[in-house]
Formats: structure tokens, sequence, C-alpha cells
């Protein structure tokens, strides 16, 4: 039965986890598809059932009702920058039948131990408050992120798992089996992860600077309320996206030496030119993900319901010259991270 504290139009939803109220409002695991509809602003996977339609939940499995510890033989990461495709790939990842997802990201999850980005001020750390969607930009934010004595592992993969929902697999076929995870700060914890999920692989993409700074830029400009205009005192807000994003290309070319082995490799650019050719290369990482299939219209938060599209250029000509000559203030001392992924720097007029 749902909570009483639930609205009486069942079509009327809410997120599960709302850093304006005082305290999570925990639901159950059979109501996570309705709060986390389409309608709710949120985080949605396309698998999910409408709200009110309650036949498709004939067709899910809940990891509340499971021993996923048991079922679970692959961890599946999605590491990459905010803004750089990982919700539609996550997406793509949830349609496969082998797949265990959650309907938002991880550290959005109900029981996730670590790092407080949501509502800092509750946990103590108010200073944590203006980083949000630029973590990168400063030090002591990484910093935070990275203290794994802040983490507590076991507790987060249980509350994972029990959130977890997969597609019903036929009464003979092979049971899902894979986890998939989408959380754009496990981009520096790497070895965290391969230490406490034995059974970790990665998916690892970075995206054209540029887009994702405007990406970045138009969040922070279209929710002043949610988020703030100057994060790092006396900075104009391009520079300290910029540096955000030019720390991160940092952290992963770090994390592809390290741990390149432990999975596959690909640019949004890529993923969107040749789709099939890349859902090819994660089939061969992870064969249960037979069935991946990247050429498909889904659901990209509440903004996109469309096929794989190539956003860099609708985004980049939003960036005014003024804005372009920031960024590339910052991107200079970054050339060798530039380098390693095949970016350029453009000019002030916005041509490459």
């Amino acid at each position: 039965m749902r909570s009483d504290s639930r609205s009486a139009n069942p079509t009327v939803s809410r997120p599960l986890h709302d850093p304006r109220t005082d305290g999570l409002r925990v639901r159950s695991c059979l109501a996570l598809p309705f709060d986390h509809a389409p309608s709710s602003g949120g985080y949605s996977c396309p698998t999910l059932p409408q709200p009110g339609n309650t036949r498709e939940l004939s067709g899910l499995w809940f990891g509340a009702g499971r021993d996923l510890a048991s079922m679970v033989r692959t961890s599946l990461f999605i590491i990459c920058n905010t803004h750089s495709g990982s919700t539609f790939l996550h997406n793509a990842l949830a349609t496969c039948r082998l797949t265990w997802n959650l309907p938002y990201e991880g550290r959005r999850a109900v029981g996730f131990v670590g790092p407080d980005l949501l509502t800092p001020i509750r946990s103590g750390r108010p200073w944590l408050r203006p980083c949000r969607r630029v973590w990168a930009a400063e030090p002591r934010w990484v910093n935070a992120i990275t203290d794994a004595a802040a983490y507590d592992w076991p507790r987060t993969r249980k509350a994972w798992y029990f959130q977890a929902f997969a597609k019903a697999p036929r009464p003979q076929g092979p049971k899902p089996s894979v986890f998939v995870v989408k959380t754009p700060h496990h981009l520096c914890i790497l070895d965290d992860l391969v230490a406490h999920f034995a059974d970790a692989k990665f998916l690892f993409m970075v995206r054209n600077p540029y887009a994702v700074c405007e990406g970045i830029i138009r969040h922070f400009r279209e929710n002043p309320g949610r988020s703030f205009p100057a994060p790092v005192p006396g900075e104009p807000f391009e520079a300290t996206a910029a540096r955000h994003v030019s720390v991160c290309l940092e952290i992963q070319r770090r994390n592809l030496e390290i741990h390149g082995d432990r999975g596959v490799f690909f640019t949004y650019e890529e993923m969107c030119a040749a789709p099939e050719r890349v859902a090819r290369r994660i089939r061969a990482s992870v064969p249960e993900l037979d069935d991946l299939n990247l050429r498909q219209r889904l659901r990209v938060k509440t903004r996109y319901h469309e096929m794989l599209t190539d956003m860099n250029a609708r985004q980049i000509a939003r960036l005014s010259p003024a804005q372009v000559a920031v960024l590339n203030g910052v991107f200079r001392e970054y050339r060798d991270a530039f380098d390693a992924f095949g970016y350029t720097l453009m000019d002030r007029s916005g041509a490459t």
C-alpha cells in the first residue's frame, strides 16, 4: 500500500530526493516508477511504466524482492563528466534484457553513503554548496569527493540493489546480471570502485569541452533557485565551468592510463556518428549486452525524446564571442588534456 503522503492524483509525481525538503520522502520500491515519471522533472528511464500504468509492473523485476548480491556478475559504471551524453547511454542500457538499473543517478539513491552535494548544509559542509555541477573546479571540492572515509560502499550497494529494476526475463532465459550505475562524480574515484566492486567494468566517455561548458552554463542560468552564478567569488562563472571541464579531462586521461583495460573508451561525437560501432565495442567488453541498441528513440531527462543526435553544433553556437574568450583563457592552460582527446581551441568568432 502506498503512503498516505502521496498525492491523491496518481498522475502527479514528486522526486524521491528533493533537496528543498527537510528530509527524504522514502517510497516503497513499487512506487519508484511512478515517482520518477517524465512529468516529475527528474531523472527518468525509458523502461519504467508511465503514471497509473500498473499493468507494466508485471513486466519488471525489482531488486527489493531479489538477491542481487548473488545475481550480479558485472558492475558497469558510466564514467564521464556531466552534460556529456551519459543519460542517453544509461537509458539505452536500461532497455537491455540483462541489466539492472537505477531510475536516477547513484548518488541520488536513498541510502547512498558518500559526500552530500545535494544538501551540504544539513551534512555540515556548507562550503560544498556552490560546487554542484562544477565540483572539479576547486581542489577542496575534489578532495571532498575523493575522501574514501566519506563512503560506505557495503551500505550503498545494498541500497542500490534494493531500488534497482530490470526487465522480467523469459521463464527459461538467463537472469539479469549486469548492474549499471551512472554518477558523474565517479570520474574521480575509480580506485575505490575497483577496490569495492571486484567485477567493475567502465564505459569511459568524453565530449567537446565547449559543448559541455555551454550545458553547464545554461543549467545554472535556467535554475537560479538551485544553482549559484558565482561559485568562485570574483571569477566569471564561465571560467569556473571551463576549469571544471578541463580538470575532468585530465582526470579521465589518468583513468584511462590506470584502468583502461577494465572497459571501453569512446567520445560522445563517436557515439553519435557511429552508434553501432560503439555498441559493438561495448558488447565485446560486456557480452551480456548482446541486445544493446544505440539507434533508438529515448527520453533524456525532460528535455528530449528523440534518436541519438549530436547536439554539439547547436550548443556551441549559443556561446557568445565573449564567453568563448573566457573559456579559452582557461583552456589554454590545459592544452595537453585537449590534445590527448583530439579537441582543439576555438577562436573568438566561434570557428575552430
